[in-house]
C-alpha cells in the first residue's frame, strides 16, 4: 500500500495524518437512484470580457439566499433553486473583476454567457502606508478573527467532487453532497461532516496495477480553511519562518484587497511552503488563499508526501496547488470554496511502469442556515477524518441523481468519462436481463 500526505509540515507532529492518499486495489460497484423535483435551472459562462476566455472558480450567487456556486476550469455554472424561493437576481463575482448583475429573467433555455471586466481599481498611497510591514499585516489578520469570521455554528451544504487522473485520462471519479456542522472560528471543536448522497466509479484498466483512493474524503479540501485551521500552516511560532512581501493590490466584490506574497525561508528544513494571501481592506479579513509546496530539492522530495508504498515503487510529487475562498454576508466571513492538486510521478523498478497520476479534490458550499447547537449527526451518516469515500459509495446512475442539489458543473473531461459510465451500467443492465 502506498500513502501519500496530503499537506507537508515542518512539524510533523501537527500534521492532520487523516489526509492521505491511499493507494490500493479497489472493490466492485453497484448502482443507485435519486429521484428530482421541480426545480428552476440556471445554466450559464462566465468569461473576461478583455480576453474572452472563460473565468475559473467565479462566485454565483442567489442574491437574498444563501444559495450559491462555482464556475468549473471551464468558466461554466449551473444553479438550482426551488420555484417557491423569492429571488430575482444573480450576482457574478471573480477575484480582480467587477461583480455583475444578472436577471434570472435573462436566462433561457441555453446556456447564457456573462462577461466580467477587469477591475483595475488600486489601493491608493494612505492604504497602502497603514500596513508597510506584511508580517504585521498578516498578524493583524489572525487577530481580527473574532471580529471578522462566523462566532456561531452553522449547517452547510456543500458539494464535494474528487477525481484521479493517468496523464489527462480520468480514471477514477467521487461525487457527494455532504452536510457540514463547520463550528464558531472561535471554538477549538472540530468541524464535522455528514454524507448526504454520493456516487462513484472507477476504470481498473486504466489504473494498471495500482488504483489510489485519497484517505479523508471532504477533510481533505474542508482543512484548507486556514482561519479555522491555522495550525496547518500560519501560527504566532511559524510566522516568523515565513518571508512576507506586498504585491500589486487587487479587487474581489468590488472590494479593494491587499495581496501579500509569503515563502518559508531557506533555513527551514524540509519541502516549504509559498503562495498568496488576499486581505480585504477594510475588514482585514481574508477572502482568499493559494499556495504550493517548493519541490525544487528533487532528492528531498522522493518521499515527501508518501508515509508508505508497496516494495520496488516510487513516487516523486512533481505539483501542488491549494486554494480557499471565503465570502461575506452582515460583515461575517465564512469557508466557501477549496481545492486541492497534487501530481505524482510513479516509477515501478524493474519495470516499463511509469505513469503521471493527478490527484484532485474541491469542496463548493452551495448553502447554509445558523443551527442548534446541541443538533447532532447520526452515528451511520457522520463521516470520519479517516474515511476513504469511494468506500461508502455504490455507483453512478442516471442524469438526475443529483435532483434538487446544487453542484460544481463537470468538465467536458468528466462528462465524457460518466457519459461511458451510463454506456456500462446499459450494458451490464442489458447483459443481466
Amino acid at each position: 500500500m502506498l500513502y501519500i500526505n496530503m499537506f507537508a509540515m515542518k512539524n510533523s507532529l501537527r500534521f492532520p495524518k487523516q489526509l492521505l492518499i491511499l493507494v490500493m486495489i479497489l472493490q466492485s460497484i453497484v448502482g443507485i437512484s435519486n429521484a428530482q423535483n421541480d426545480l428552476t435551472e440556471i445554466k450559464g459562462l462566465v468569461m473576461s470580457k478583455d480576453s474572452e476566455k472563460p473565468l475559473e472558480s467565479a462566485k454565483v450567487s442567489l442574491i437574498g439566499t444563501n444559495l450559491s456556486t462555482i464556475t468549473n476550469s471551464e468558466g461554466k455554472f449551473i444553479l438550482k433553486f426551488e420555484d417557491n424561493i423569492d429571488a430575482e437576481t444573480l450576482l457574478v463575482s471573480n477575484l480582480g473583476y467587477r461583480n455583475k448583475e444578472i436577471k434570472i429573467g435573462d436566462f433561457g433555455t441555453n446556456e447564457l454567457k456573462i462577461y466580467l471586466r477587469a477591475d483595475r481599481t488600486q489601493l491608493n498611497e494612505v492604504s497602502l502606508n497603514v500596513y508597510k510591514n506584511p508580517e504585521k499585516l498578516v498578524r493583524q489578520l489572525f487577530s481580527n478573527k473574532s471580529k471578522n469570521n462566523l462566532d456561531e455554528s452553522i449547517m452547510m451544504t456543500a458539494f464535494y467532487r474528487e477525481t484521479i487522473k493517468r496523464r489527462r485520462t480520468n480514471v477514477s471519479l467521487t461525487e457527494a453532497v455532504v452536510n457540514l456542522h463547520k463550528k464558531s472560528y472561535m471554538s477549538r471543536s472540530k468541524d464535522e461532516v455528514e454524507l448526504e448522497i454520493a456516487r462513484k466509479k472507477t476504470n481498473y484498466k486504466k489504473l494498471d496495477t495500482l488504483a489510489f483512493k485519497l484517505q479523508g474524503g471532504p477533510y481533505t479540501t474542508l482543512y484548507l480553511d486556514i482561519m479555522k485551521y491555522p495550525e496547518y500552516i500560519f501560527t504566532d511560532e511559524t510566522i516568523p519562518d515565513y518571508d512576507f512581501n506586498f504585491d500589486e493590490s487587487s479587487t474581489i466584490d468590488n472590494r479593494s484587497v491587499y495581496v501579500v506574497n509569503f515563502r518559508q525561508k531557506e533555513n527551514v528544513y524540509g519541502i516549504r511552503y509559498y503562495g498568496k494571501l488576499f486581505i480585504d481592506a477594510e475588514s482585514l479579513a481574508l477572502t482568499s488563499a493559494s499556495y504550493s509546496l517548493n519541490l525544487e530539492n528533487k532528492a528531498l522530495a522522493k518521499n515527501y508526501l508518501t508515509k508508505k508504498r508497496p516494495r520496488g515503487v516510487v513516487t516523486y510529487p512533481t505539483e501542488t496547488s491549494y486554494k480557499v475562498d471565503y465570502k461575506e454576508k452582515n460583515g461575517k466571513w465564512y469557508y466557501a470554496y477549496a481545492r486541492v492538486n497534487l501530481t505524482f510521478k510513479v516509477n515501478k523498478k524493474r519495470t516499463l511502469f511509469n505513469q503521471k497520476y493527478t490527484v484532485s479534490s474541491e469542496m463548493a458550499v452551495t448553502d447554509w442556515n445558523i443551527y442548534d447547537q446541541d443538533v447532532s449527526f447520526k452515528s451511520k451518516d457522520r463521516l470520519k477524518p479517516t474515511v476513504i469515500l469511494a468506500d461508502r459509495v455504490s455507483g453512478f446512475t442516471d442524469p438526475n441523481f443529483w435532483g434538487e442539489y446544487n453542484l460544481i458543473e463537470p468538465e467536458k473531461s468528466i462528462e465524457s468519462a460518466i457519459e461511458k459510465i451510463r454506456k456500462q451500467i446499459k450494458k451490464e443492465e442489458k447483459r443481466k436481463s
